[in-house]
């Protein structure tokens, strides 16, 4: 498999993180893995097994080793660490960013960074925020909605109404993640959704327009990501498909490797849709809590 690296600006990176850039370097930092490392054995020399792919943060034990290196044996160290074109380096709670440190990034041309937080908040940070930034991610046409706090994904042929659905769970306080475009990554197990940037909080309904929902019904009316819990799949009611009745069919909907409850509900004049997405998010959040109505009911019957 291909190494995928994402390549972020100096400004970005130090935005993102709330870092000051002490060394522009390169202009851009090459980001392919998600972990992190504090570089004490390579602070000594020992570069065997060492990953050059990961961000490098120094922090108080490290600095004060530094500082008991002669000038020239420090300065060694540190042409070998930015040598083995590492992304960057950030330096913690506002430590001296030594002149070492400086000369070598500039022989490398390597971004470096400092920041007032603790080490271990500075290299939490970085692994949030690489999480997000390399996470697997996939595209799919829907509309995303967070209903009774339950992330609900529907999706259906062009046409079928799913944004007119969408404006109606608004109206009754639920509130709009993504319309027609849904981005998901998969984040430490689960599948999170987003809008792309440039069409954030925009719906597009049939016969009206354009429309901006956090304009229009206020920011609490919009979320800017929610985890997926359902699959919603609208489809046109056909007389000679058999649905569920029951409630013990299960089907699931297969994204980026994570299975998810999916419900295939066909749609027809007269059927209150936004009304059954309701329950049905109602219904998924009993089923957490280990109540089943259509267990129930099985279990009454046999009794």
């Amino acid at each position: 498999m291909t190494e995928r690296i994402v390549n972020v600006s100096v400004e970005d990176f130090a935005t993102a993180l709330n870092l000051r850039i002490i060394e522009r370097g390169r202009g851009t930092i090459p980001l392919s893995s998600k972990n992190i490392s504090r570089p004490g054995l390579q602070l000594t020399g020992y570069f065997e097994h060492f990953d050059h792919t990961r961000v490098q943060v120094i922090g108080m034990a490290e600095h004060e080793y530094i500082e008991t290196l002669p000038a020239d044996t420090a300065q060694a160290v540190f042409k070998q660490l930015f040598g083995k074109n590492i992304p960057c380096l950030v330096v913690a709670r506002d430590l001296d960013v030594l002149d070492g440190i400086i000369s070598a990034a500039k022989e490398f041309d390597c971004p470096v960074f400092s920041s007032s937080a603790i080490t271990t908040q500075v290299y939490n940070d970085i692994y949030f925020y690489l999480s997000r930034l390399l996470a697997d991610e996939t595209m799919r046409h829907g509309v995303l909605m967070d209903v009774s706090g339950v992330g609900v994904l529907f999706e259906g042929d062009a046409g079928i109404g799913k944004s007119e659905i969408a404006l109606e769970l608004i109206n009754r306080g639920h509130r709009l993640v993504a319309d027609d475009c849904v981005i998901i990554k998969l984040i430490d197990g689960n599948l999170i959704g987003t809008a792309p940037e440039k069409i954030r909080n925009y719906m597009e309904i049939r016969g009206l327009g354009i429309i901006n929902i956090q304009t229009m019904y206020g920011p609490g009316s919009v979320r800017t990501e929610k985890s997926i819990d359902i699959v919603v799949q609208l489809e046109k009611w056909d007389e000679n498909k058999e649905y569920d009745r029951i409630g013990d069919v299960n089907i699931t909907s297969t994204i980026l490797g994570v299975e998810k409850f999916k419900l295939l509900i066909p749609v027809s004049p007269g059927r209150n849709i936004p009304t059954i997405i309701e329950t049905a998010a109602r219904k998924y959040r009993l089923k957490q809590y280990g109540y089943d109505a259509a267990q129930e009911l099985l279990n009454k019957t046999l009794k």
